[in-house]
């Protein structure tokens, strides 16, 4: 394999690509749970290798033409990404749906797929693969690579979609570019998150969110040397499976996700410890979809395909001491039981009414902001359903995929996605400290391995 360089990219066109059909303009309200994403971008990226097979028939130009085809028919179902948001009378975000379009960028970059250093995305990907979205909802940009390989990114804006609703556009466009019919077509009922009246709100909901004008001042941070990475890695499904039995004990069985989570909090603790901090924070994104379907199948139907943000995310703050002391079960057991109280249906119906409660101000869920001095914190997002193997635009499955999220919050950010190269692995894109990550790629090297395409390339795909 070539040694990893620096590589320039050059922007050779740029569109913006509407509906294909015409669509009435009109507006469509945030939902209050929409409301609890601050302004923030989120980016996703998928490689291809040149299929030799298909020879110069799928030159860039006519994937280009693919792509941008396929997405004006997908804007037609997915509205919301073609439109823009701007402010209402009282100063919430609205989007209005106006067929403005995506811009498309096309690229190319002097650098082969082998050579990506993928487990560096700051390098590889920010600010060249994945775009800088300028106008609009969503922005992608497809990038042609020396050795004929492609990289399709896209970039969009979380307060109109979260990673479920994104996951279902991206299978849908894959779709329409290979003649299908789209397998989920989005539903944009906002009445289904209508809050209540009487609203019920739970105390720990006080716990978990805050409006920003409760925010405490930034603080200078611990370590004014240290800032927030981004690396990739991949975790083999043996050690998830090694860590899980440690995880599970006294016949409590806990799943990969609290597990991996466990193991993750007492890493960031034995750095917490040695810049004495006394606690340090966790919280875990959970998806309210299923929640809120409860007991009710039509619901149940209708929330499956629902386009918008259903997120809650819970947290725990424990003692660095006991974090490192305790056995990875104990560990565990804490982020359970954290997690316990927001995988209920009320859960997100009370939250829905604590949105209500405090509008117009705009609120957010405190780790985000973490904004104490009395220990690091972050956040981890399982992206287990990321749909790698389904972006297949009609020259094959993706080599690799990921998101890339530098969210910009006070708290680091972690993803685990399923691997496209081993099943059972893990591919975990991590944003967190330089710091943290020094110490995590040092004391658990044999958990955490860098990515690379020797590990992409070696073993069988996924079919």
């Amino acid at each position: 394999m070539g040694a990893k360089a620096d590589f320039t990219v050059t922007v050779s066109k740029k569109e913006v690509v509407a509906a294909v059909l015409p669509l009435q303009e009109h507006w469509l309200p945030l939902s209050n749970l929409d409301l609890l994403l601050p302004p923030v971008d989120v980016g996703v990226f998928f490689c291809y290798k040149k299929q030799e097979a298909l020879g110069d028939s799928m030159s860039f130009g006519s994937m280009a033409r693919v792509l941008k085809k396929a997405m004006a028919q997908a804007l037609v179902s997915y509205y919301a990404f073609a439109g823009e948001v701007v402010p209402n009378t009282v100063g919430e975000p609205e989007l209005v749906c106006n067929n403005r379009g995506v811009d498309f960028v096309e690229a190319y970059a002097d650098v082969e797929l082998q050579n990506l250093d993928l487990h560096n995305p700051d390098e590889s990907i920010e600010g060249k693969l994945v775009p800088k979205k300028k106008h609009g909802v969503l922005s992608v940009q497809a990038t042609e690579l020396r050795c004929g390989g492609l990289v399709v990114a896209c970039t969009f804006d979380h307060r109109i979609a979260d990673a479920y609703s994104a996951n279902m556009f991206l299978v849908s466009w894959a779709e329409i570019a290979r003649s299908k019919s789209i397998s989920a077509v989005p539903s944009f009922r906002r009445s289904l998150l209508n809050p209540r009246r009487p609203g019920c709100i739970d105390p720990s909901l006080d716990h978990m969110y805050m409006p920003i004008s409760s925010l405490p001042p930034p603080k200078e941070h611990h370590q004014t040397t240290d800032h927030f990475i981004s690396r990739i890695y991949y975790i083999t499904s043996e050690q998830l499976n090694d860590l899980q039995s440690l995880a599970c004990s006294n016949g409590y069985k806990r799943t990969k996700l609290e597990s991996f989570s466990a193991f993750l909090w007492k890493m960031v603790a034995l750095l917490a410890a040695k810049d004495n901090f006394e606690i340090t924070k966790m919280g875990i994104v959970v998806d309210g979809r299923v929640r809120l379907g409860e007991r009710d199948k039509d619901r149940e139907i209708l929330m499956s395909s629902y386009f918008g943000n259903v997120l809650s995310i819970p947290f725990g703050g424990q003692r660095v001491n006991e974090l490192i002391e305790k056995p990875l079960s104990w560990v565990a057991n804490q982020v359970h039981d954290f997690l316990d109280q927001a995988v209920t249906k009320e859960h997100f119906l009370g939250l829905i009414d604590w949105v209500e409660a405090h509008r117009p101000e705009p609120a957010l869920a405190k780790i985000y902001s973490n904004g104490s001095d009395d220990g690091p914190a972050f956040v981890v997002s399982s992206g287990q359903r990321f749909p790698v193997s389904k972006v297949d635009f009609g020259w094959g499955c993706p080599v690799f995929g990921s998101y890339h999220f530098p969210w910009g919050g006070d708290a680091g950010y972690v993803m685990p996605m399923p691997s496209p190269a081993r099943k059972g692995d893990w591919v975990v894109y991590m944003h967190l400290f330089k710091r943290q990550l020094e110490l995590i790629e040092s004391e658990a090297s044999n958990v955490f391995r860098p990515l690379t395409f020797d590990y992409l390339d070696s073993l069988a795909p996924i079919s």
